[in-house]
Order: C-alpha cells, then structure tokens, then sequence
C-alpha cells in the first residue's frame, strides 16, 4: 500500500488500513445504502463504541467507521487491546458481553425496533456467556464444574444427536444462567447509553459527516483519558482467554474473529445477517 500511494515509508497510515482489510475485508464504497439503514448502520457501531469503550476497559477503540467493507459488513467498531492479554476475568467477561450487545442497545433506544445486524453480535455473546458457566466455573449457580458438550463434535463426525456429561436439569439451569448474563450486560448497555444519549448523538453526527471516526476523539467527547494506542500504536475468547479480534454487528454484514484486533462489524443482510 506504501508503494501504491508512492511513499518512502510505511506510516501508521497503511498498517491501520491493513490491519481493516485483514478484519473486514476492502472497502466497499458503491454499496449505497438507503438513509434509514445508513442511520440505523451509524447508531448501531456508536453504540458499539461507546458502550465497549465506558464498559469494556481492556479493549480500547480504535476506529469507527460506517463504510460498507467486504461481502457483508455494511459498518464496523475496531478495538485493540491495550497489551496482550491470556486470561480474563469475570467483570472483563461481562464487560465484553455489555460491548457487544452495545449496537443492539442503541437500536431499541433509537429507533424501539429491531433489525438483523445484531445476528453475529449475539451469536458471540451468547458464545462467552456460555462458556463462562460451562467452562470457566464462573456460574452463580452451578458452581465450580465444567459441563462438557460434544455435540458439535458428535454431529461432524456423522453420529448425530448430543453427547454431554450432565442432565437436562442442568442444561435447562445453563440455559437460564447464559439467558440471565445476556439479560443483565443488555439492561446494563442500555442504561450506559441511556446515560450518554448526548455522545450517541454526536458521534452519529460524526459518522454522517465524515463515515469514519478516530478513538482518540471518541474519547475526547467522553471526557476520557487517550488510550495508549493513540499516539503511537494501532489503535476472544479461548480456554485461557486468548487474545482474537472481535466483529460485532452493526447493521448488515459481519466479520469473522480474528487477532491482534477487536471489531465489530454491522452485517449486511444480504440476506444472512
């Protein structure tokens, strides 16, 4: 990209640009949207960003941007995590879970209906709630016990049905304790958004204004102290919490985990998303 653009040098320019394609695939520019998706794609990564970012202290924004980029992501948040990090714990966990449902949030703030952008996004909080009860003994009810599930494992290799080590008690129990966490970090993101109504509005004018939007000016309106990614640097979810870049949807098109950073993305419905 810095032979392209006939420089002598990489700046911080090209491994940002990077670092998006790498995460949400090029720019898709002649994908116009009609001006209620286009607000609807703005309020949904705002919400993102400033939920993750009061909420969520381990992965600071790093870019917002409502360009339509790959085959799907109509709009995207990028977080970068301030150091990398193997282990997470519970209030982390949540605070990522609050991030993630942020667009949601500020969908039913906005607009009090729903759309499909939010498909991956709750796909993947849903994904660490459940693991946080049945993987890392962090249940309020259940207690320090991992509840093994093969069932992803038994369905590939053509066995069909589900091979688990626990009742159906207890998958109903893991069910209501995963529905209870969502529930919580939603209530949670809508009270946080509720509270800075007056950012949401400025960074959504941001976006209609400019389609993208820095962090570090995020966090200016936030009357918040700059990240250590913003002068110098760019800008998960494992058995030890390893650090991968998250997509969390905004409003049509989505963007598969990847590292070092964080996105959320707003799937395009085209028709999956």
């Amino acid at each position: 990209m810095a032979a392209r653009r006939n420089k002598s040098a990489i700046t911080m320019d090209e491994l940002t640009e990077a670092v998006e394609r790498a995460v949400a695939g090029l720019e898709r520019k002649s994908r116009v949207l009609n001006e209620k998706e286009r607000r609807v794609v703005a309020y949904h990564e705002a919400g993102h960003a400033i939920v993750g970012e009061l909420v969520d202290d381990t992965n600071p924004v790093q870019k917002i941007s409502i360009i339509p980029r790959g085959v799907g992501a109509l709009g995207y948040t990028l977080n970068s995590p301030v150091e990398d990090r193997y282990l997470m714990t519970k209030p982390e966990l949540l605070g990522r879970i609050c991030g993630l449902l942020g667009g949601r949030a500020a969908e039913d703030l906005v607009f009090k209906e729903n759309t499909t952008g939010a498909a991956n996004d709750l796909m993947r909080a849903t994904q660490v709630a459940e693991s946080m009860v049945k993987e890392y003994g962090m249940s309020e009810t259940l207690g320090l016990v991992a509840h093994r599930d093969d069932r992803n494992q038994s369905q590939f290799l053509g066995m069909g049905g589900s091979d688990r080590d626990y009742s159906e008690d207890t998958a109903r129990r893991i069910d209501e304790e995963v529905n209870d966490i969502i529930s919580g970090c939603y209530r949670r993101a809508v009270e946080v958004l509720g509270n800075r109504r007056d950012v949401l509005e400025e960074v959504v004018k941001v976006l209609f204004d400019q389609e993208i939007m820095e962090g570090e000016q995020l966090r200016r309106m936030l009357g918040r102290a700059p990240a250590d990614g913003d002068l110098e640097s760019i800008s998960g979810n494992g058995s030890a919490a390893e650090p991968a870049a998250e997509t969390a949807d905004a409003s049509s098109g989505e963007v598969a985990d990847v590292a070092p950073a964080d996105v959320a993305d707003t799937p395009g419905t085209d028709i999956g998303h």
